[in-house]
């Protein structure tokens, strides 16, 4: 780790890090972050959809100047698919044309590195350096507890087993990063492992600055009525509260429109880029859009 050691010396230099790659984090998510790169101990990180988890991950590994290796997590998500797979059509051209020739393959011979197809975990594990990835185990919550059980070996030991090779240990354990829209409860088996940082939604002020960065074609005026639009949607009971990705979006659309301002009928016109539920869209509609935007 003396690698990461110089190139994070402290949480200052990483939060420096992370605005340069356009993503403003607070002190408590940088030191986070921080600890979790140089302790090289996973991280999980939990908050409501739309507040960065997945982005703090991306910035962490350009900050890095290392690869993202991301795992999509969903439901029925299997070690194969996560780990490895066998290169089953090239395994039977090598036993043809073995065959063909008169001799008979040995089984050591099908099963090598030569035939194995790398999936994210593996391509972690055995990533070449000089610094190690990032890995991004996204919405961890969405997969079973067959495949949570499964991810034990890797996140205590930067190791992973594979019957027909033996274990694969990380020449530079990767940097776990895991998050979780908390659709269901993690193991405390899984959570001992990590460190743990919840994301909060980040306060107006923030919401504008991060837009400023994002979306550098909004008008001045615009921006601030977006973030505190955003603020007033969530003091409503939604379905789905705008996160950050919402603003950011709604904040594009108005742009891309041509709006110097935020006003109802703009508003209305872009309420798809910021409420993501027919139910949520009625309620604003009955409150009316201008107590949205207006001051």
């Amino acid at each position: 780790m003396s690698d990461l050691s110089e190139q994070l010396p402290d949480v200052t230099a990483l939060l420096a890090g992370l605005d340069e790659a356009s993503y403003l984090a607070d002190e408590p998510l940088g030191t986070a972050l921080f600890l979790a790169a140089r302790m090289g101990q996973p991280i999980l990180l939990e908050g409501e959809p739309g507040v960065g988890k997945t982005q703090a991950a991306k910035a962490l590994a350009a900050v890095l100047d290392t690869p993202l290796i991301r795992l999509q997590c969903y439901e029925g998500l299997t070690s194969a698919e996560a780990l490895y797979e066998w290169n089953y059509p090239r395994q039977l051209l090598a036993i043809r044309l073995a065959e063909a020739r008169g001799e008979t393959p040995r089984e050591a011979d099908l099963f090598s590195d030569e035939y194995l197809l790398p999936r994210p975990l593996l391509a972690a594990i055995d990533h070449p350096g000089p610094r190690p990835a990032v890995l991004l185990i996204d919405e961890v919550d969405r997969g079973d507890d067959e495949f949570e059980a499964f991810l034990f070996e890797l996140l205590a030991e930067a190791a992973v087993t594979i019957p027909e090779l033996g274990t694969r240990r990380a020449a530079y354990p990767p940097i776990v990063v895991l998050t979780s829209n908390r659709t269901r409860d993690l193991h405390d088996a899984l959570k001992r492992r990590c460190l743990y940082h919840w994301i909060e939604y980040p306060d107006v002020a923030r919401v504008a600055a991060i837009i400023r960065r994002r979306v550098p074609a909004t008008a001045g005026p615009l921006i601030d009525q977006v973030a505190a639009g955003v603020g007033r949607l969530r003091q409503l009971d939604l379905a789905k509260p705008p996160g950050v990705a919402e603003a950011i979006s709604w904040a594009n659309a108005l742009a891309i429109l041509g709006a110097g301002e935020l006003d109802a009928a703009f508003a209305e016109r872009t309420s798809g880029a910021v409420l993501k539920y027919s139910e949520d869209l009625a309620a604003v509609r009955r409150i009316g859009f201008a107590a949205i935007t207006d001051d």
